[in-house]
């Protein structure tokens, strides 16, 4: 087995957003393209559709998970990419996600948690 030394997290919150934010459909379909550009596998995926607006998607990947969280009402995303390969850089995913919501902006996070 391989020793695995750290646990790569980018979170990103994302405004501005041109594309629906409101369709659990398309946001499946995004973070599923963004596992597959990251080569990541999607374990499954879940949604939750708020009322009377938002979505949250959950792709469980077999590196970790991937999320995101919207606000329709204000074109703002959170997206949360946890990755658990040192061989996965989440910042491809971040990359076709952006790709897909074309934000007017964002703002990233980047957090790397060490096992000794």
């Amino acid at each position: 087995m391989r020793k695995l030394k750290q646990i790569r997290e980018l979170l990103v919150d994302i405004y501005g957003c041109e594309a629906n934010l409101d369709d659990v459909r398309f946001l499946r379909a995004v973070l599923k393209k963004a596992a597959a550009e990251m080569g990541s596998t999607v374990v499954r995926t879940t949604s939750h559709k708020f009322s009377p607006a938002g979505t949250t998607v959950i792709a469980i990947l077999a590196e970790t998970h991937m999320s995101i969280h919207t606000w329709p009402e204000y074109k703002y995303a959170a997206l949360d990419i946890f990755i658990c390969n040192e061989d996965i850089d989440p910042k491809t995913g971040w990359e076709a996600v952006r790709n897909a919501l074309k934000p007017t902006s964002s703002k990233a996070h980047h957090i790397t948690r060490r096992i000794q």
